[in-house]
């Protein structure tokens, strides 16, 4: 597969994953969620430890990874106060900007450029990721096209999700750079049990008996698992292969296909004014192709 159909599996199991969560585990609490995506994940992926591990670890992916592990744990820690502390509809819109700031990032660290047409495709395709949602900023704003950012001044979970924006396009190319020294299925596994560790670390602070949920649903979890497994995996598969930015732009039409689950699970509305502003995602997804 290349690099497009690999962002683009990605995108679906990334939007398949969200979408379980959301139908099997609403009664969960945002600890329990993360323990769950993190280590039935983990747990799925284990055997890629013992097939795909490496004889000679080079000494360089060590610095990458310490460099990456805390700013993953410092975006969930963000991430799980956004969406506590403000609507999801007005935070998760702000994740948008990740190929944006991937574009500087990406050129700063791994020297990355992208071309005129292709930074004008990752722009379509955030701008539709923001017109998907700009109707969930009217209630305060007001039905105009800066609703979002004048929604920052007065949300603070808007700007915590900013922040995890920019962090997530820091770790984009953290992880393309450790990929430099090993194989995508051993450094997935490798990562994944890592952050599960540290998650259940972190959260069984003030919950003791945190891991004993992993096992709670089998089914759905393992359905969850599984999405998020094939999510990560066709994801540094196709992010070794592309320019972080391009990569990261093309796997935020999991919007996309959250639309379309939305409405056939949850029934959610405005299914034709979504797929309106999605047509802008998929001409940014043919400029980049281009």
């Amino acid at each position: 597969m290349d690099w497009l159909s690999l962002s683009l599996f990605c995108a679906l199991n990334l939007a398949s994953a969200d979408a379980a969560t959301k139908y099997f585990l609403a009664d969960y609490s945002a600890r329990e969620l993360v323990v769950v995506r993190f280590g039935t994940t983990a747990l799925i992926l284990a055997p890629l430890l013992y097939l795909s591990a490496p004889t000679h670890i080079p000494t360089p992916f060590w610095y990458w990874l310490a460099a990456l592990m805390p700013l993953e744990i410092l975006a969930m820690w963000l991430y799980m106060r956004a969406i506590s502390t403000s609507p999801l509809a007005q935070t998760l819109p702000y994740l948008a900007f990740t190929p944006i700031f991937a574009t500087g990032i990406g050129f700063a660290v791994l020297n990355e450029r992208v071309s005129s047409v292709g930074f004008a495709g990752i722009a379509l395709i955030t701008a539709g990721a923001w017109l998907l949602n700009i109707q969930h900023f009217s209630a305060r704003s007001g039905w105009h096209i800066l609703a979002p950012f004048t929604a920052i001044l007065h949300e603070p979970g808007a700007r915590l999700m900013l922040a995890v924006a920019f962090i997530y396009s820091i770790t984009s190319v953290l992880g393309k750079g450790a990929l430099q020294y090993v194989a995508p299925p051993f450094f997935a596994a490798f990562y994944f049990f890592l952050l599960a560790v540290a998650s259940l670390i972190l959260f069984s602070a003030k919950q003791p008996r945190l891991i004993t949920v992993i096992w709670r649903r089998p089914v759905p979890h393992l359905l969850v698992g599984i999405t998020m497994a094939a999510m990560v995996v066709t994801h540094l598969l196709a992010i070794r292969e592309i320019e972080v930015a391009y990569m990261i732009a093309v796997k935020r039409t999991s919007l996309l296909f959250g639309i379309l689950f939305g409405a056939l699970l949850f029934r959610e509305p405005h299914l034709l004014r979504h797929l309106s502003a999605g047509l802008l995602m998929v001409l940014g997804v043919v400029l980049i192709v281009l």
